[in-house]
């Protein structure tokens, strides 16, 4: 067996947490995405009557609930994001307002018109950071120990987002969202 000399041999020098640029991209979106959230929320929390009666023109029952709740997801969600807590419920409830903020968007015109929007965008974001954690600079780490949650958990979370976006936009709005032309009317 052949030995061999390391004394001569380049010293690599390691980062104590290979996974900091990571954690700092992970903070960096969980800023974009939150104070986004942040933004929309307080400016129909701000302006209540007014959210209320576009969902009201926009053919949504019970329109006082409805807004109430996506001002309620997008602002507590927000919130949740931007300091990287309870981050795979935050997400969920931003994916699911995004979800129907999106459709809202597209149903006035041909699906595929403007499909890539802010809702479009702030949805996929947020499903990342429901895929990926928080990352280690947040209160889940911090708190809880984890970086990110258990894949089964993410999953379950993301089907929740999806079903509660569907059943919000049947039981409250009522109408086909997507079409391939624009609607008449």
């Amino acid at each position: 067996m052949a030995s061999y000399d390391t004394s001569s041999a380049p010293v690599i020098d390691t980062p104590r947490n290979p996974y900091a640029l990571t954690d700092l991209g992970l903070l960096l979106l969980r800023f974009a995405v939150g104070a986004t959230m942040i933004q929309a929320g307080l400016i129909k929390a701000l302006d209540f009557t007014t959210t209320v009666d576009f969902m009201e023109q926009g053919g949504w029952r019970m329109a006082t609930f409805a807004a109430a709740m996506v001002t309620i997801a997008e602002t507590a969600g927000g919130v949740l994001l931007l300091l990287g807590l309870l981050t795979p419920l935050a997400a969920c409830a931003i994916v699911a307002a995004m979800i129907d903020a999106w459709l809202v968007n597209v149903s006035g015109a041909a699906f595929w018109s403007e499909p890539f929007n802010v809702p479009f965008l702030t949805a996929f974001g947020a499903l990342t950071l429901l895929f990926a954690g928080a990352g280690a600079y947040s209160l889940d780490a911090k708190f809880f120990g984890r970086h990110r949650w258990p894949g089964l958990v993410s999953v379950f979370l993301f089907i929740v987002a999806v079903a509660a976006a569907v059943a919000t936009w049947i039981l409250l709005n009522g109408t086909n969202p997507l079409h391939l032309t624009n609607p008449a009317g």
